[in-house]
C-alpha cells in the first residue's frame, strides 16, 4: 500500500524533558481519572480500578517481539513489554490472559528502567509499551532514568486507542512512535465489544494529541534490515472484524480524510475467534477473504499510500506470545 518515506532522524534532547520529571505516581493514583473510565479508585490503597490495577507496576513479559509491523520489529525484533491489566477488556481479546486475568509479576519503577536498558543491549530496535495507559506515571519515571542511563533507541506506545488526552501529554518528549489502536466508528459495536460507548470520540482526540507530539512519520534505515524502520510518527492500526465492514471503511475513511498520508495505517486480519466468546454470534467465525480484500480495495481506492496490510492466514494463536514472566 504504498512505499516508505525516508527522512533525517534527530533524537530528542533531554533537555526537553524537563517537564516530565514532575509527575509522580501519587498524584494521579489515589483518585484514578487516568483514562476515559475515570473510575476515581484509590490505586495506592491497594485498590483496582477499572484496569484490574493497584499503583504497583506489573508486567506478564519484557522482551524481543517479531510480529508487530516490519517497521516496527525489523528483523531483530521489537522490545515489548507487556504491561498486566487493560482499561478495555474488549470480549474478543487475544491477550486476555494478561488483560483480564490478572497475570503478571510485581517490579518496581527502577526495575523497569533496567529492563528498558537490557532489551536496547538485545538488540531490539525500540521499546514497545504494550497497554501501558493505566501505568503512564510510573512508566514517565522509568523512562527518563533509563534515558538519563543511555537508553537512545526510539520508545513505542502501543496502545489500544481509549486514552485521556491530559494523560498522553504526560508522554510528551518520551514516546517517539505512536501506536495506537482505532477500533471502532459506531457507538453501538463500540458499546458491545469493549463496553465504551464514548470510544470513537475519547479514541480519535487522542490520536490527534499523539500526532501533535510526533507528526508525520521519519525513517531510518537499518544495516541489517530489508526495509526502513520507523523512527519517529504514528502507525494507527484498525482490526477488520467479521461482518463489519461499514464500520470498517468508516473508520479508514477518517483517518484518511484526517491525515492524509501523515500517517501510516495497518489493515489487520487476525482477528480470532476464541472458545470463550462462542456465543457471540456474529464473532463466532474468522474475517473472510472477501471482506478483507474489500476493505483493502477501499482503502486503495481512497487514496491511502502510506499502509500495512497482512498476507497469508495470521487467524490463529500462534502470534500470541507466551505471558511466562520472560525478561522480568
Amino acid at each position: 500500500m504504498g512505499k516508505y518515506t525516508s527522512n533525517d532522524y534527530k533524537r530528542t534532547d533531554m533537555s526537553e524533558l524537563t517537564d516530565n520529571f514532575q509527575v509522580l505516581p501519587e498524584d494521579y493514583m489515589a483518585d484514578c481519572t487516568l483514562c476515559p473510565r475515570k473510575c476515581h479508585a484509590n490505586r495506592l490503597q491497594g485498590v483496582t480500578g477499572y484496569c484490574s490495577q493497584t499503583a504497583e507496576l506489573s508486567a506478564a513479559r519484557a522482551a524481543l517481539h517479531f510480529w508487530e509491523e516490519p517497521c516496527i520489529s525489523g528483523s531483530s525484533g521489537s522490545g515489548a513489554v507487556f504491561f498486566s491489566g487493560c482499561n478495555m477488556k474488549c470480549i474478543f481479546c487475544q491477550n486476555h490472559g494478561i488483560a483480564t486475568e490478572n497475570i503478571g509479576r510485581h517490579i518496581s519503577i527502577d526495575r523497569l528502567s533496567e529492563i528498558f536498558l537490557e532489551l536496547q543491549a538485545k538488540h531490539a530496535n525500540n521499546i514497545n509499551l504494550v497497554t501501558a495507559t493505566h501505568f503512564i506515571p510510573q512508566v514517565c519515571i522509568a523512562l527518563r532514568k533509563a534515558k538519563v542511563n543511555g537508553l537512545t533507541i526510539p520508545v513505542v506506545y502501543n496502545t489500544g486507542g481509549y486514552e485521556e488526552v491530559s494523560s498522553l501529554r504526560l508522554l510528551d518528549g518520551l514516546v517517539d512512535i505512536y501506536l495506537p489502536d482505532l477500533k471502532y466508528y459506531s457507538s453501538e459495536l463500540s458499546t458491545l465489544c469493549s463496553n465504551a460507548p464514548d470510544y470513537f470520540d475519547k479514541a480519535s482526540a487522542a490520536i490527534s494529541e499523539m500526532y501533535r507530539q510526533v507528526g508525520p512519520p521519519v525513517f531510518e534505515a537499518a544495516a541489517s534490515d530489508t526495509a526502513p524502520l520507523l523512527k519517529k510518527g504514528m502507525l494507527v492500526r484498525h482490526l477488520v472484524l467479521p461482518g463489519q465492514s461499514r464500520d470498517s471503511k468508516k473508520v479508514i475513511r477518517y483517518l484518511y480524510e484526517t491525515y492524509g498520508n501523515d500517517i501510516y495505517v495497518s489493515i489487520m486480519k487476525q482477528y480470532t475467534p476464541l472458545s470463550y466468546i462462542a456465543d457471540v454470534p456474529f464473532l463466532n467465525r474468522r474475517v473472510t477473504e472477501e471482506e478483507y480484500n474489500r476493505i483493502l480495495t477501499f482503502s486503495s481506492r481512497l487514496g491511502i499510500e502510506n499502509g500495512f496490510c497482512q498476507e497469508g492466514d495470521p487467524a490463529d494463536e500462534s502470534f500470541i506470545p507466551e505471558f511466562d514472566f520472560e525478561g522480568l
